[in-house]
C-alpha cells in the first residue's frame, strides 16, 4: 500500500492534521454523509467537464470512467449508512472546493489546466484521509475506505496527467501555486468537521480530546 500512496504524499503540501482525524471519528453518521455528498459531487463535476470539454478524447475517456466510479461510490456509502441506520440529510458544504475553485482562471487554456490540477488535489487528498482515517474506524467501515484508496490514487493521476496533456507549458508553477492554497485550506482552523476540512474548531479539539483520555 504505501508504494502506490507515495505519489499521492510527495504531491500534497501537508498531512491530515491529527487533530482532524479526531474530531472526524467522533461522529461516523456525518463523517458518511459528507462523503457521500463528497462523491456524488465528483461525479457531478466529472460529468459537467465532459459536457463543457466534448472535443477532448483523452478526458472523455478518463473522466467518463472516473465518473462512474464515482457514483458507484456513493452507492457504497447510501448502502453502509442505510445498513448503519444512518437517515440521509442536508448538510452544509466545507469550504475546501470552493477555496480551490476560486483561483482557477477564467480564460482557457488555462481554466481547463487549473480544474485538471484542482481535480488532482480533491482527490489526492480523498486518498490521503482515507488512508489517514481507516486505521481508526471499525473493521467493516476500515475495509472499504482502505478499498477506496487505490481508485482515488488512480483519479488523481488522471486529472494530473490531463493538466500536462492539455497545458501548452509546464504545470510545476501552477501545481506549486495550488498547492500551498490547499495546505492553507487543510492547516487552517474550520467551523465544521467536513471530509476536506480543515483543522476542527477549538471546542471540538477540547471535546475530542476529552473523549479520547476517557476512552483509555
Amino acid at each position: 500500500m504505501t508504494d502506490f500512496l507515495q505519489p499521492v504524499r510527495d504531491f500534497l503540501g501537508c498531512a491530515t492534521p491529527i487533530e482532524w482525524v479526531h474530531a472526524a471519528i467522533q461522529d461516523i453518521p456525518l463523517l458518511l454523509q459528507d462523503h457521500a455528498n463528497c462523491e456524488k459531487k465528483a461525479a457531478s463535476t466529472a460529468m459537467n467537464l465532459l459536457f463543457r470539454y466534448n472535443d477532448r478524447d483523452e478526458l472523455q475517456t478518463e473522466l467518463a470512467q472516473l465518473a462512474r466510479e464515482e457514483l458507484l461510490h456513493y452507492e457504497q456509502v447510501r448502502d453502509i449508512m442505510a445498513k448503519r441506520g444512518i437517515a440521509y440529510r442536508s448538510i452544509s458544504a466545507a469550504r475546501y472546493a470552493q477555496g480551490m475553485r476560486q483561483h482557477v482562471r477564467t480564460s482557457e487554456p488555462g481554466h481547463l489546466v487549473d480544474l485538471m490540477i484542482v481535480g488532482a488535489f480533491v482527490e489526492a487528498r480523498s486518498c490521503e484521509r482515507f488512508a489517514a482515517i481507516a486505521p481508526h474506524l471499525d473493521e467493516d467501515l476500515a475495509r472499504f475506505y482502505t478499498f477506496l484508496l487505490r481508485s482515488e490514487a488512480r483519479h488523481f493521476q488522471y486529472y494530473l496527467g490531463l493538466a500536462r496533456l492539455y497545458s501548452p507549458e509546464p504545470i510545476e508553477a501552477r501545481v506549486a501555486f495550488f498547492r500551498a492554497v490547499e495546505r492553507d485550506l487543510i492547516e487552517s482552523p474550520d467551523e465544521e468537521v467536513r471530509f476536506h476540512s480543515g483543522r476542527p474548531p477549538a471546542l471540538v479539539q477540547a471535546q475530542c480530546a476529552e473523549s479520547l483520555e476517557c476512552s483509555r
